[in-house]
């Protein structure tokens, strides 16, 4: 097999069987070698998933492993020479991953995404450039996060997302519900870091990656993404993207960003970074009181609460992040 698509389940059957069936459209398709992994659903998936595509390898885990665990398993019992991790709440089409896989092959990068769509056609953030010490992550911060985009748009810093309409394009980082690297680059990155449950993983590993060489996105390439379906169901959360940090979900998307800047950016960004949460609390505080006095609040007293726990979270977990020794960061 020259090929090995992976894809991780939880309890999403018909999300995979959706996938695998625009996939398996394309005579291509019986070329890849597919291998689904199970993060202990206990559901009928394996059942529903089999019995409609027989010709895939499935691998069993025994608990919720998350994305890197999963997608780690998938990679060492994969036999291709390139691997293409994908979520099972994308559509791609075989003869447009047979495309993909030819450029890649042909190219000196060693790692490729294509440009991700919401179902009506928008694009998604799918390639981003990195911003020092991962600054982008005061973004979704309320209010300090606008002040901070605000004071980048007079400096005028470079954003850190691709443009739309692009052709290839070299990115620093690429969205792990479409990354294709080649097996060769992976045995000298190494694969994902376990540590990470779900987000910032693929941001993590794209940062070893290009050590080892480029990577890019290929914009003409399109693949609809049904953006979080599986995460938001699996915490019981709603919305799209990573700005919502006031959850379940928005204390792992919190927790694992900032593990990302601890082992990406160092102990004293992380630091920086901890410190102006922390200070947005009574930013946030003072901000709800005078919104609500003219009545144009964007937040509830709620989503303050839900910050200052999430932000207590992290500040609890701090020595243990500095300290950058093996854990598995999962909150669900």
């Amino acid at each position: 097999m020259a090929l090995s698509i992976i894809l991780v389940n939880f309890k999403s059957p018909q999300l995979h069987i959706d996938c695998l069936t625009e996939i398996y459209r394309d005579p291509i398709a019986s070329t890849f070698e597919v291998i689904e992994v199970d993060n202990n659903s206990g559901d009928d998936s394996r059942e529903r998933i089999m019995t409609a595509f027989p010709q895939i390898k499935w691998v069993q885990l025994d608990s919720n492993a998350g994305f890197s665990r999963a997608n780690n398993a998938g990679m060492r019992v994969a036999t291709g020479d390139t691997m293409l991790l994908l979520n099972g709440d994308t559509l791609p089409r075989g003869k447009d991953i047979e495309e993909c896989y030819q450029r890649l092959l042909r190219s000196t990068y060693i790692a490729c995404g294509v440009q991700l769509l919401n179902a009506d056609g928008t694009h998604q953030i799918t390639g981003n450039y990195v911003m020092k010490g991962g600054l982008n992550y005061l973004l979704p911060v309320p209010y300090l996060g606008s002040f901070v985009k605000w004071l980048g748009g007079l400096a005028k810093v470079e954003k850190p997302h691709v443009p739309d309409k692009v052709g290839t394009i070299e990115v620093d980082w690429i969205n792990g519900a479409y990354l294709m690297v080649k097996k060769d680059a992976i045995d000298i990155a190494g694969m994902m870091d376990e540590d990470f449950f779900l987000y910032a993983e693929e941001s993590e590993w794209c940062g070893r990656l290009r050590k080892v060489g480029k990577i890019c996105l290929y914009g003409d390439l399109e693949v609809i993404h049904l953006q979080g379906v599986t995460a938001n169901l699996a915490f019981g959360s709603d919305g799209k993207g990573y700005v919502n940090i006031y959850d379940r979900k928005g204390l792992q998307v919190m927790l694992s960003n900032f593990v990302r800047i601890r082992k990406q950016f160092g102990t004293a960004w992380f630091l920086v970074q901890l410190l102006l949460y922390i200070l947005d609390i009574p930013v946030f505080f003072l901000g709800m009181l005078l919104t609500k006095l003219t009545g144009k609040a964007r937040y509830t007293w709620t989503h303050f609460r839900q910050y200052c726990r999430n932000v207590g979270v992290v500040l609890g977990m701090s020595p243990r992040i500095i300290r950058n020794k093996p854990y598995f960061y999962k909150v669900i």
